[in-house]
């Protein structure tokens, strides 16, 4: 087969692909936008074309590999694995590297350049992830591993869009029943369609009709603003700006995040790798992570803050019939709607109404998958690695709000004349007062570090259950050590701010609690049963 020939199934997988990443990026517009800051102009300029970059550079590795695969073993039916922008990352730099950064600072370029930051490290450690991802699954439980993914699929990613869901049922039931349809129900619609074009088909037309009933999608002037970014945007090296953020202070201050996320690139990319070879195509797995990691880096290069992966689905894509060339057109597609400054205008024409449906089913598959990819008795161990996740979504909630009634008094006051300052702040608040009705003490320790706080708890239990009570006990030994240099549950209050506290020694609290834990642990291990029971 020639590397150029396109079949009918490239073409199903490519609007499958090209739907898939061109609702990443209008997420990632739009977070851009109302979360960080970032003006319009910017995220045309400097974003989506270093986006671009990693988006071209992986797609046509995976299709080449994919075509050399091919060539090597006589085969047409060889599909190249998926490759696009990683939701997750996408949604934890997002809410908890930028958005935190822009708030502290007020400054755009600043939560910018953080984003970089944790990005670049983030690719450092997929490419090291491709030398010793044998090493990270043999000492970290599948579960520890899965279900901290899931908590933030679960929260940040499946919750919003679910509100939103629900905030429009009219416009979105309808994209969402379309979703659920082709991907649980396995129903191809007429003429062979995509079911994602078809949902984000439907979601723009019921999005246009919205008004007719008094709760209209489309904002005046929209479209006209998206036309006044069209243009060409050659993507601009981004060495300097990364380089002036590249310090210790800044990688300790965000390493509880970086690291965790790295890890579950390198792992989640493994496999969906090992899923491609259940599926009948062998790729080397050395060379595929290592370009995984290069995408990223690349795309940090040249001003993107969002790692890119090996994508969940090469199954769906294959029963598709998708052989190599769907990879390519989706990347040439990114490539063109990027450097052309085309995201502005196809924001205003599809609004994320019309697509949160896939994004809603990428957060439910990746959960269930954390249930269905362990062993069954370890599914406790995913359901308590969950919990964190809940608080860290919970506190950006309650910190939203203070932030908001905040504003609104500041407002109020200066309409009434008032020159005294006076503010409504979450550090006012006794750590340990009940509100709304939790502990709010206990809401922001288990919210620091969660995505950690949930590889050890979820660690933990797995090894409880299996009865190996030496390796719960190091589990607790490690969440000692970290928690006592403020990489989980240590936190500062400044206002409405909500700070890490990384210091030699953050606290006696948490240290205290764990190293008691990994000393009953061990107690079970010297004065109980020597055997371990059947199961």
């Amino acid at each position: 087969m020639n590397f150029f020939t396109i079949t009918r199934g490239d073409l199903d997988g490519f609007f499958g692909l090209m739907v898939d990443n061109l609702i990443q990026l209008l997420v990632l517009s739009a977070l851009c936008l109302g979360v960080c800051g970032f003006p319009l102009g910017f995220i045309t300029a400097v974003v989506l074309p270093g986006a671009a970059v990693s988006l071209l550079v992986g797609n046509v590795f995976y299709a080449w590999q994919a075509w050399k695969l091919g060539q090597r073993t006589n085969r047409t039916d060889v599909t190249a694995i998926p490759y696009g922008i990683n939701t997750v990352s996408l949604f934890a730099f997002v809410f908890f590297v930028m958005f935190p950064t822009y708030q502290a600072t007020g400054n755009y370029v600043a939560a910018w350049k953080a984003g970089l930051l944790v990005s670049f490290i983030s690719g450092c450690i997929e490419v090291i992830g491709s030398f010793v991802a044998a090493k990270i699954r043999l000492y970290t439980p599948r579960a520890a591993l899965l279900s901290a993914l899931a908590g933030i699929a679960i929260t940040f990613i499946s919750m919003d869009f679910l509100l939103r869901t629900f905030e429009r049922p009219i416009i979105a039931f309808i994209p969402l029943g379309v979703i659920l349809l082709q991907y649980f129900g396995k129903v191809r619609f007429p003429f062979g369609i995509p079911g994602g074009l078809t949902s984000v088909v439907l979601g723009i037309l019921l999005s246009y009709l919205s008004s007719f009933w008094g709760d209209p999608i489309y904002q005046p002037g929209a479209i006209e603003n998206g036309l006044q970014t069209i243009g060409f945007y050659f993507p601009q090296l981004s060495i300097s700006p990364l380089i002036e953020t590249l310090t210790y202070a800044n990688i300790k201050a965000y390493f509880s995040v970086i690291l965790p996320m790295g890890i579950f690139n390198v792992i989640g990319s493994l496999q969906n790798i090992e899923s491609a070879e259940a599926s009948g195509d062998s790729f080397d797995t050395k060379t595929s992570l290592l370009v995984n990691g290069l995408g990223t880096l690349a795309g940090t290069a040249f001003g993107s803050p969002f790692p890119t992966t090996i994508y969940i689905g090469h199954p769906g894509w294959k029963a598709l019939g998708a052989k190599h060339s769907y990879s390519v057109l989706s990347g040439i597609f990114m490539t063109v709607v990027s450097l052309f400054g085309l995201m502005g205008l196809i924001q205003a024409l599809i609004p994320v109404e019309a697509g949160m449906a896939i994004v809603l089913w990428i957060g439910i598959v990746i959960t269930s998958q954390a249930f269905q990819a362990i062993p069954r008795h370890h599914s406790p161990a995913v359901v308590v690695g969950l919990l964190p996740a809940f608080a860290g979504w919970a506190v950006l909630i309650i910190q939203n709000v203070f932030i908001f009634l905040d504003g609104k008094l500041q407002t109020t006051l200066q309409e009434l004349g008032v020159k005294q300052t006076i503010h409504f702040s979450l550090s006012d608040i006794p750590p340990h007062l009940t509100f709304l009705p939790y502990a709010l003490s206990g809401v922001l320790s288990l919210s620091q570090g969660f995505l950690i706080t949930s590889m050890v708890w979820s660690a933990m239990v797995v090894f409880i259950l299996e009865k190996e009570w030496k390796k719960a006990a190091l589990w607790a030994g490690v969440a000692a050590i970290l928690s006592a240099i403020g990489w989980i549950h240590s936190y500062e209050l400044q206002g409405n701010a909500i700070l890490n506290r990384f210091t030699e020694f953050a606290s006696w609290d948490f240290p205290i609690a764990y190293l008691s834990l990994a000393t009953l642990f061990l107690l079970v291990q010297f004065l109980g049963p020597k055997e371990k029971q059947a199961k």
